[in-house]
């Protein structure tokens, strides 16, 4: 039997709960895992990368929700995030989410708050040739300013634009589902924003790529990988890619469990940064 089952990528450990907004519509009309996750800006798609996909199982004509608590722990920092998305029509898509970065090695504590809004233009991710392609953006404001102006930081907003194209295969090599996304990105936030944006040593925006690729074991298990490009803004300290491996696990529509390992290299000038992501998802 042909696998029908997707997963919107992501290197991190996801609870998800997705329950419908009507009896007639009880799980949504998309297929399981199409809703992915929910990424550490708040948009639906991967871990650390946004993706074509909007959040939630929301079909045409229907509305969604979702709230979600995450959690990133690696050497020697801890990022927590809190935030929420509401879709409809399978075409819009808005998000909202709270993060604190805990500098406690260092010293001192960060935030940030994000606002996102994205749209699908064409395609889809199943069916027809042309790949799901969406436009997003990411609003992101300060709430602690003191620490990114001393370190060379410019301003303490910015908005991230992106575009995001994913297609899945559902017979692909090997005869499992495959999923793949690619993003490009227009920023110029040093780490996520949480260190401000732009920097004494380059203060413009850039282009950066963010791919992510999955394959389903069987109907109900995955495995990927996510990379994601960053900038390098900031001369008192090297920021560099991001990576993550993860394993997903999607019983059905209502609950998804995903674990992952990350790789986020060199934070505020503490390199091999490692760890674990943990996120709790529920759908509405």
């Amino acid at each position: 039997m042909m696998n029908k089952c997707l997963y919107g990528g992501g290197f991190l450990l996801t609870c998800a709960l997705a329950v419908a907004p009507s009896a007639a519509a009880d799980q949504g009309t998309r297929l399981l895992a199409t809703g992915g996750t929910s990424s550490l800006e708040g948009s639906g798609g991967g871990g650390i990368v946004p993706w074509a996909t909007l959040s939630s199982y929301a079909g045409e004509g229907q509305f969604g929700a979702t709230v979600n608590l995450s959690e990133v722990s690696v050497d020697d920092f801890r990022l927590s995030v809190q935030g929420a998305s509401f879709s409809w029509n399978n075409r819009i898509e808005l998000s909202y989410a709270e993060q604190t970065f805990d500098l406690s090695t260092i010293g001192g504590e960060l935030s940030q708050s994000i606002v996102g809004a994205k749209v699908r233009l064409a395609g889809d991710l199943i069916y027809g040739d042309l790949p799901q392609i969406s436009l997003g953006l990411q609003h992101k404001k300060n709430n602690d300013y003191e620490l990114p102006a001393a370190v060379g930081s410019q301003d303490d907003s910015g908005t991230d634009w992106y575009v995001s194209a994913a297609k899945a295969w559902l017979d692909g090599p090997f005869h499992r589902t495959w999923v793949a996304n690619l993003t490009l990105r227009s920023s110029k936030a040093n780490q996520l924003g949480l260190l401000g944006f732009g920097g004494d040593k380059e203060k413009s925006r850039e282009w950066l790529a963010e791919a992510s690729v999955a394959a389903f074991i069987n109907r109900y298990w995955a495995v990927g990988v996510e990379y994601r490009q960053k900038p390098d803004n900031l001369s008192f300290a090297e920021e560099q890619d991001w990576k993550d491996l993860f394993v997903a696990y999607f019983p059905n529509k209502h609950v998804s469990v995903v674990g992952a390992y990350t790789d986020l290299g060199s934070i505020a000038g503490l390199d091999d940064q490692t760890g674990w992501y943990l996120s709790v998802q529920a759908a509405f």
